[in-house]
């Protein structure tokens, strides 16, 4: 009962236009009221509920996120793509495609992404006369691989939640990351002669060679976190924090994206966004503790394991609820609200929850491109004047191939978890 008055509670004020911190503070006050806990206890609560060492890579990433895409990396890895995809046909597509996936390795942040390439790309793809719809649809798609693709910062907050190591979720999300990849590539490369798309011409091989020259230092981000995590040389938190110190000297020193000047200026822009993600993290957790003190997540188990549900059916399930919810809430509050209640149901359902982990950042990244809210779609209206209905009609392609991955994803763990158990063991 107190599960069902909480959802009518949060829908209410959420559909009110409230924000989703204070829905879920709200909401937690309440809860808190009702089962007669001092409202001391929620202040506590919340404060150390973000006591957490791991929690603090979440602002750390976002920053070197913001450097990177004000300080000239993105346009670096644009080059790149085209150096060596020069001579193909739709290869400018294909720079898309191969530029979104690097910046989003690097950033952690799909509408980072989708925000950097579509500045730099679309006008670019429009003068070559790609369509509008498609053009805008392969960079918001190909934007969503920054969510799983490490360093990620959904499944950082993922292994917070379910306390789950985020090293080996990293792992998990590579072979996932690079299979979506894949697939937006070729069907740009049929789509490229189907409509016989312009070819760029091809560089020399001298100038390749110096256009990558160039572009080595955006890829010391990726290189410093993954070398740093997997060789045991810092922990997660300590990983950003060098990124975020790599990707400022890059900005500042290599490509010269901002003036020195403005650096306090661009990390107040970081923290501004960070912030927002820790006020929801700090009310959501808090809602959490509730849930798992109340026993509905050992109920729930009980009640899941009575149904003599089959790890398939349950999956199946759970696809469909995460992509119903996906399409009304963004990725940290969909991850903050359902977590703390699935977690203690996946072990016994025979769900490893460093795989339902992808699975759910998966079902994230379509939410991310999936009407009414998807993040991408509105940041892409934004930047080019499109009308949402355009726009939603170039990703639908790409949404499709989302969803095969997804489906593969789900019932073929061993894909995920692979590289993980490769690495540490089962």
């Amino acid at each position: 009962m107190a599960v069902v008055g909480f959802l009518a509670l949060f829908f209410g004020l959420l559909a009110s236009g409230m924000p989703i911190f204070l829905v879920l503070g709200a909401c937690a006050a309440v809860l808190y009221f009702l089962s007669d806990q001092p409202m001391i206890g929620l202040a506590q609560n919340m404060i150390d509920q973000l006591n957490s060492t791991t929690l603090m890579s979440l602002p750390l990433f976002v920053m070197a996120a913001a450097f990177m895409r004000r300080g000239g990396v993105a346009q670096a890895l644009v080059d790149l793509s085209t150096a060596w995809l020069g001579g193909v046909k739709g290869s400018l597509g294909l720079v898309a495609v191969v530029s979104c996936a690097l910046f989003a390795a690097i950033s952690g942040s799909s509408v980072a992404t989708a925000l950097a390439m579509g500045t730099i790309l679309l006008p670019a793809m429009l003068a070559r006369g790609y369509p509008r719809g498609f053009s805008l649809g392969v960079i918001g798609a190909s934007g969503t691989i920054g969510v799983v693709i490490p360093p990620s910062l959904a499944l950082i907050l993922y292994g917070i939640v379910t306390e789950q190591s985020v090293p080996r979720l990293f792992l998990a999300g590579i072979l996932p990351g690079l299979l979506q990849a894949a697939a937006f590539f070729l069907w740009v490369l049929y789509y490229a002669h189907r409509k016989d798309f312009p070819v760029e011409p091809a560089m020399p091989l001298r100038e390749r060679l110096r256009v990558t020259v160039r572009a080595l230092p955006a890829m010391a981000v990726p290189f410093v976190v993954l070398t740093g995590i997997y060789g045991g040389f810092m922990t997660v938190t300590e990983s950003a924090a060098m990124a975020a110190v790599t990707s400022l000297v890059v900005s500042l020193v290599v490509y010269r994206g901002f003036p020195w000047t403005q650096t306090l200026e661009v990390i107040a822009e970081a923290l501004s966004s960070a912030g927002v993600i820790m006020l929801i993290i700090a009310t959501a957790l808090v809602f959490g503790h509730w849930m798992t003190g109340s026993g509905v997540p050992a109920k729930l188990v009980e009640f899941a394991v009575a149904q003599h549900l089959r790890t398939w059916e349950f999956l199946l399930a759970m696809n469909l609820l995460l992509l119903i919810i996906g399409c009304f809430l963004e990725v940290v509050s969909t991850l903050l609200l359902v977590m703390p209640i699935l977690a203690p149901v996946l072990v016994p359902l025979g769900v490893d929850p460093v795989h339902f982990g992808i699975i759910f950042t998966h079902n994230m990244e379509v939410g991310l491109v999936h009407p009414p809210v998807g993040l991408n779609l509105f940041v892409l209206s934004t930047i080019s004047d499109a009308p949402m209905g355009e726009v939603i009609r170039g990703i639908l392609p790409f949404l499709v191939l989302l969803l095969c991955v997804l489906g593969l994803i789900t019932y073929w763990p061993a894909m995920t978890l692979w590289l993980p158990d490769l690495v540490f063991g089962k």
